[in-house]
């Protein structure tokens, strides 16, 4: 029986990677070594942040090939986050904008995993 769902990003460094999601999230993790981060969101998802110098076996993908999605209630939590971070200078792929799914923006972390926020559009 699974008892915790884990997403585990390989990161060159995971302090400094656990600096910029402490920031993003408002939440020190919960974990921190030399090696590895843990973050646990309030959906429970387990965010771990692993240095891909020490993952066995080896990462063959980039960063960039998948994305961390963060769903929230409204279009207006969308432009609250977008504006957040934008002040803390985090790298923004693609400002707010309406698509066929919901409201969205796409930023990118210190490794290049992309973090799209989204607001779902309900019919």
């Amino acid at each position: 029986m699974m008892t915790h769902t884990y997403l585990l990003l390989y990161v060159d460094s995971p302090a400094t990677s656990a600096h910029f999601y402490s920031r993003l999230l408002d939440k020190p993790p919960v974990e921190l070594s030399p090696t590895f981060a843990l973050f646990t969101l309030d959906s429970g998802l387990k965010l771990g942040l692993w240095s891909r110098h020490t993952v066995e076996p080896s990462p063959q993908a980039l960063p960039g090939a998948a994305e961390l999605g963060l769903a929230v209630d409204n279009p207006a939590e969308v432009d609250r986050l977008h504006q957040r971070w934008s002040e803390l200078g985090q790298p923004i792929l693609l400002a707010p904008i309406a698509l066929d799914f919901g409201y969205t923006f796409v930023a990118v972390d210190p490794d290049g995993h992309r973090l799209r926020v989204f607001a779902l559009t309900l019919d």
